[in-house]
């Protein structure tokens, strides 16, 4: 398919919206989620199944999916009783063909493949992941105890030496544009960025690095973050974008040390991301850098 190779990373419903946007204008997509999460649905699979976390992964498939089929209208669907309360349809589709076939990843291509999806997602580790952080309170463990924390720094993942599918590393460094986030900080855009083969990707990589900025922070995690603290806090774990893009009104925009587009970007809820109106501002972002130079 022609048209711009775009490659999205992050986790939860931000790298969703990023993933919609991202249809209304990339040639070919692909999608790199973090398998961190530890608490719900995707926590008990790990403990009790010992599997990467499925529920990003999961969300993704649903912003890619192309075919108004009764099973990708059923990804999300949670159970609200008995023993598989509280247990998405689409969590447990990825654990039990991961199951049955000791390997996680042809679980989520052959679920991308029944959904018709539009692009390829990985995972940003090969296997499961325990987040770790420092804080003010102490060494924090997991990505809900994360969550829940403030003055977070030091963000890495254990083990420190866990890989990446390589198609995901080749994804990134042929990519025209690469969107890391919007998402929580820490426990959904470091969690896939700080897997070493990405980082160094994302490093190296000759594509166009955006930062989509949150709409609004009032999480644990980011509490009192502006906009600076964001990109600073990306820098010191060796993430450094091109541009960020951000909503009108944002304060200490001038403190940014990096390219700031400014843009509508906001969904009616005030709070995520209108992917039609992100997908317009990123796509012009593309033609930015592909004109002649001023």
């Amino acid at each position: 398919m022609s048209g711009p190779r775009v490659v999205a990373l992050g986790g939860g419903h931000g790298l969703a919206s990023s993933l919609r946007a991202a249809r209304a204008y990339a040639g070919t997509i692909a999608g790199i989620v973090s398998v961190a999460d530890d608490g719900g649905s995707s926590g008990r699979i790990r403990r009790e199944l010992g599997l990467p976390a499925p529920g990003d992964l999961r969300r993704c498939l649903s912003a890619l999916a192309s075919e108004d089929t009764l099973l990708a209208r059923s990804l999300e669907h949670r159970f609200e009783s008995g023993a598989l309360e509280g247990h998405p349809v689409g969590n447990l589709l990825i654990a039990g063909l991961a199951s049955a076939t000791g390997d996680f990843e042809a679980a989520i291509s052959e679920v991308s493949r029944l959904i018709g999806a539009e692009g390829t997602l990985y995972p940003a580790t090969r296997g499961s992941v325990t987040l770790l952080a420092d804080s003010d309170a102490g060494a924090l463990c997991g990505q809900v105890t994360i969550e829940r924390g403030s003055n977070i720094r030091n963000l890495r993942l254990d083990p420190a030496t866990a890989r990446t599918p390589e198609a995901a590393v080749d994804a990134i460094m042929t990519a025209d544009q690469v969107i890391i986030g919007p998402g929580s900080l820490f426990t959904s855009v470091l969690a896939a960025a700080m897997a070493p083969a990405v980082r160094d990707a994302l490093l190296h990589t000759s594509a166009t690095r955006v930062f989509v900025a949150n709409i609004a922070n009032d999480r644990g995690e980011a509490h009192g973050f502006g906009l600076p603290e964001h990109v600073e806090t990306l820098h010191q774990h060796g993430i450094v974008p091109d541009v960020v893009v951000t909503p009108p009104e944002t304060p200490r925009v001038e403190e940014v040390p990096t390219r700031v587009s400014v843009g509508d970007v906001a969904g009616e809820d005030g709070w995520g991301h209108d992917p039609a109106k992100l997908g317009a501002v990123l796509a012009d972002l593309l033609t930015q850098s592909n004109g002649p130079t001023q």
